[in-house]
């Protein structure tokens, strides 16, 4: 299949690499930062363009793969003149319908997992969600995506939506209290790797474990004498004392409703 993939960022650093190497042919890079469009183009083999008119027509589906807020004007530009192309958008919190009024062929393919551009993903392992307009770009979609990864669902985009905030709880949300503790760590000059161990343990449990099962610490069962000796460890870090205090009674109300369904 030949593709056109616009954006340059982490999904699309990852995606695009996944796709090549599937066998898939990748003729142009987009990217409204020419050196940011340069630089996974020459990882593809593919053309970079920075500019929209430079667009190819060429292609047999385009994948959007930008942050939500750049969308809409993308997607008004590249579907100008290619109705009979199909088009993709990889974003987990936007509507497919996003594309109504601009293209006949439309869908989602997005893919949960976390990207960054300076680490590989295995895509095998990525459960990737599905939704299309029609049966064309529902074919197309179901054969690009076995390419892929062998997991595949079809969502709508309210499922879609909930997978999303779902993800940015367990996933962005879990990689900024990272952030947090390894403040803390930093104070007292401890290197954040003694954590791994505790951290890799803390995400294994699951696989087995209920995340209500698995919860432990002192906000389980609200041990006010611990609670309080850290919040004032955290007198000098207000932001960090607030998040302490909204997470400890989130996790005791949650092991309360947990207890009195046991």
């Amino acid at each position: 299949m030949k593709i056109t993939l616009i954006g340059a960022g982490n999904v699309a650093t990852q995606l695009g690499l996944a796709l090549k190497a599937a066998g898939h042919h990748i003729i142009q890079v987009y990217s409204r930062t020419q050196a940011h469009a340069n630089a996974l183009a020459s990882q593809l083999q593919a053309q970079p363009v920075s500019a929209w008119e430079a667009i190819t027509d060429a292609a047999n589906l385009y994948v959007f793969a930008l942050k939500d807020s750049a969308l809409c004007d993308a997607i008004t530009m590249v579907c100008a003149g290619k109705m009979d192309k199909i088009f993709v958008h990889t974003a987990g919190s936007v509507a497919m319908d996003v594309f109504k009024g601009h293209a006949q062929h439309y869908g989602v393919l997005y893919p949960l997992q976390t990207f960054s551009k300076q680490r590989r993903v295995d895509f095998r392992r990525t459960p990737c969600f599905l939704e299309a307009s029609d049966k064309t770009t529902a074919t197309a979609l179901r054969q690009l995506a076995q390419t892929l990864t062998s997991t595949i669902h079809w969502m709508s985009s309210s499922q879609r939506q909930a997978i999303h905030l779902a993800a940015v709880f367990a996933c962005n949300f879990t990689n900024h209290c990272y952030a947090l503790a390894d403040e803390v760590l930093q104070a007292e000059q401890i290197p954040f790797s003694i954590l791994l161990p505790l951290i890799n343990e803390t995400a294994s449990k699951v696989n087995t474990l209920t995340p209500q099962i698995a919860q432990t610490g002192p906000a389980v069962r609200f041990d006010e004498n611990i609670i309080h000796k850290q919040l004032e460890l955290l007198r000098h870090r207000p932001r960090l004392q607030k998040i302490y205090e909204l997470m400890s009674q989130s996790i005791h109300i949650v092991a309360q409703n947990q207890e009195a369904h046991d």
